[in-house]
């Protein structure tokens, strides 16, 4: 009855302007209970895309299956639309803009994406307009512009959500919207927009009167008066509501609404109480688990896991009754750390030192996943246990030491353990170490009465086998390798009877050095000989500067090894190869007044008053020496040079 007893005037214009053909298109339906108005103003360039039919039809067509108010499905309508306009086929893809009103003919609620526009009139004033979703709009409202501005501004058309827009389409979808009698709803697309100002349309629609047809008549005189040079397609549709449905029920729903509303609230009232008993309750509860949590961590902070165990308990137990996820796996994991710490001491009072060093190091591993409360518990416990260990070990390293009869080092551990254990009051370890000393003393006593000519002994062989090992150090300080090497063996064999293995084994190490350094002495001996034999075999081929310097090499090694007698030997071919070298220089300095005084020419055997008697041609001269012996030469006609590796 509700189309029946209202009244909705629909009127339309829609002309394709200047354009070839009109992608605008208007439609509507009006069923028993609901009626949906659509318009769409197609986006693409060719005339005969048809985009703006396919949306308003899909949209109408949606609507007529699931007609409904509801913001979802009116969303729902223009998503639709939007996967219609984007799934379709052509040549282009489809894209419109478009605004769509569902009525319950008492009041409307409009979804809309583009700049396709609506305003609703009331009493000869805009009570609704819409705002177009396009960048043009968010620029002119940032900067607080006309609206009549955004007809011409350049970024109008640049839209962020429309039809055809595909994944990330959002349209907007007003609240509902109650009317009255008298309203006027407009739709039209920018073909109107772009050529009459917001204010003509408004002095033409609040004066309208009862037909709509009269206020599209002078709206489209208004635009054909404008006279653009370019005129879109262009729709204007108008809805004159002269009377809106009255729910004649309303007055009797409201009666029961106020009789349940009534009953309700004594129930509301009831339940409240109820509820409020119970939260008291809860409450309580909660308060007495945060109370009893925090006593368990101040008895863990105390050392008293036994109090803190049975508070824990109780806490636990609470958790578990509120149902309280994350308390109960706290309170649980206190838990499991005092029982682990509990069992750890139990262990340690047991005296199984060990095994509770490794339960300690479990309960702190747990301790992380509680707030490590009882680090510093675990912390102290770990160090005693550790200084416990260490008592013992030194009881332990004192009795392998006096079985040895090491009863010096052996009363210095015993000592160590009895000082630790009365620093840590452990009086068990202290009273240990209290009889080893006892029983020590008397077992040296005992020794030294039977041991006193085997230990003179043994100090006499310690003395000698000491005394080669330092007649052994000198040599070797003196780099006498040899001797060295003969001390050490002597002394290891000392060393090796006295059974004494730490002795025995530094003097190994002793005759490792001697043997490494006489065999770096044999390697340097080695290339003093080959300088030495290079030098003789430079000497023999006459170049007597080249042996000089090689016989200098080798006595330079033969001065670092200390090896006098070739020291000597080698400065005394030194002088020979002086007066050698002096004579030679000599020789040639006559040669050179010869050549300068008598044209460098000989008698035939005769003797030269300066020079004395010439041998004969290339008799006994170097190049013919080295030609005889076939010798290598320099490129100076010298012999080549020999270094020690020469054999």
């Amino acid at each position: 009855m509700r189309k029946q007893n209202s009244t909705f005037k629909t009127k339309f214009i829609s002309e394709p302007g200047s354009e070839l053909g009109n992608n605008d298109y208007f439609a509507f339906v009006e069923l028993e209970k609901y009626g949906c108005y659509v318009i769409a103003d197609g986006l693409n360039d060719l005339p005969d895309a048809k985009s703006a039919r396919l949306a308003v039809q899909t949209i109408i067509l949606a609507f007529q299956e699931h007609p409904s108010m509801k913001r979802e499905a009116v969303g729902s309508y223009l998503k639709k639309a939007n996967a219609a306009l984007a799934g379709a086929d052509g040549r282009e893809r489809l894209k419109a803009s478009v605004t769509a009103v569902i009525t319950d003919y008492a009041s409307i609620r409009y979804g809309y994406a583009g700049n396709t526009r609506l305003r609703l009139y009331r009493d000869g004033a805009v009570k609704v307009k819409t705002q177009d979703t396009s960048m043009g709009t968010d620029m002119a409202r940032e900067k607080e512009l006309p609206e009549d501005v955004l007809a011409r501004h350049e970024e109008r058309n640049n839209l962020y959500a429309y039809l055809g827009q595909g994944r990330g389409f959002h349209p907007r979808v007003s609240s509902k919207i109650k009317l009255a009698d008298g309203d006027v709803l407009a739709l039209y697309t920018r073909g109107i927009w772009e050529n009459i100002d917001a204010g003509e349309l408004d002095d033409v629609l609040s004066e309208a009167k009862d037909e709509p047809q009269e206020s599209l008549d002078l709206i489209e005189d208004l635009l054909l008066s404008k006279q653009p040079d370019k005129l879109e397609n262009y729709t204007f549709a108008a809805v004159f509501i002269d009377k809106v449905f009255q729910d004649p029920n309303r007055k009797r729903r409201l009666k029961r609404i106020i009789t349940a509303s009534a009953a309700l609230a004594g129930t509301v009232f009831t339940l409240s109480l109820l509820a409020g008993i119970w939260a008291y309750k809860r409450r309580a509860d909660r308060d007495e688990m945060e109370s009893r949590y925090i006593r368990t961590i101040e008895y863990i902070q105390d050392g008293n896991f036994v109090r803190a165990g049975e508070e824990c308990e109780k806490a636990l137990a609470l958790a578990q009754k509120l149902r309280r996820k994350k308390e109960t796996r706290d309170i649980g994991n206190y838990q499991k750390l005092i029982e682990a710490v509990k069992g750890a001491d139990d262990i340690f009072a047991s005296g199984e030192y060990k095994e509770a060093q490794g339960a300690y190091a479990a309960a702190r591993e747990r301790s992380r996943y509680a707030d490590w409360v009882a680090d510093e518990y675990i912390a102290q416990r770990l160090t005693v246990i550790t200084d416990y260990l260490e008592v013992f070990d030194d009881m332990q390293l004192g009795d392998a030491l006096a079985a040895q009869g090491e009863y010096d080092r052996a009363e210095e551990k015993y000592l160590q353990a009895k000082s630790l254990a009365t620093k840590i009051c452990f009086q068990e370890g202290r009273q240990d170490a209290l009889d080893a000393l006892d029983a020590l003393y008397e077992s040296r006593n005992k020794a030294e009465e039977a041991d006193t000519q085997e230990a003179k002994a043994k100090a006499a062989n310690e003395t000698g086998a000491a005394k080669l090992s330092a007649d052994g150090d000198k040599a070797f300080g003196e780099e006498d390798y040899d001797s060295a090497g003969t001390y050490y063996a002597m002394a290891l064999e000392k060393y090796q009877e006295l059974g004494d293995e730490a002795h025995a084994q530094l003097i190994r190490d002793k005759i490792a050095s001697c043997s490494r350094k006489s065999g770096e002495n044999l390697e340097k001996e080695q290339k003093a000989e080959g300088y030495m034999l290079a030098a003789k075999v430079q000497e023999d081929m006459g170049d007597l500067l080249e042996a000089k310097k090689q016989y200098l090499f080798a006595k330079n090694i033969y001065k670092g090894l200390k090896k006098d007698e070739k020291v000597l030997e080698i400065e005394g071919l030194l002088e020979l190869l002086e007066i050698g070298i002096q004579q030679e220089a000599e020789e040639k300095a006559l040669e050179a007044i010869q050549e300068t005084d008598l044209g460098g020419q000989a008698d035939d055997g005769r003797e030269n008053p300066v020079l004395g008697k010439w041998t004969e041609e290339g008799e006994g001269s170097p190049a013919s020496r080295a030609e005889a012996e076939d010798l290598p030469e320099t490129s100076s006609g010298a012999p080549v040079e020999l270094g020690p590796g020469f054999q």
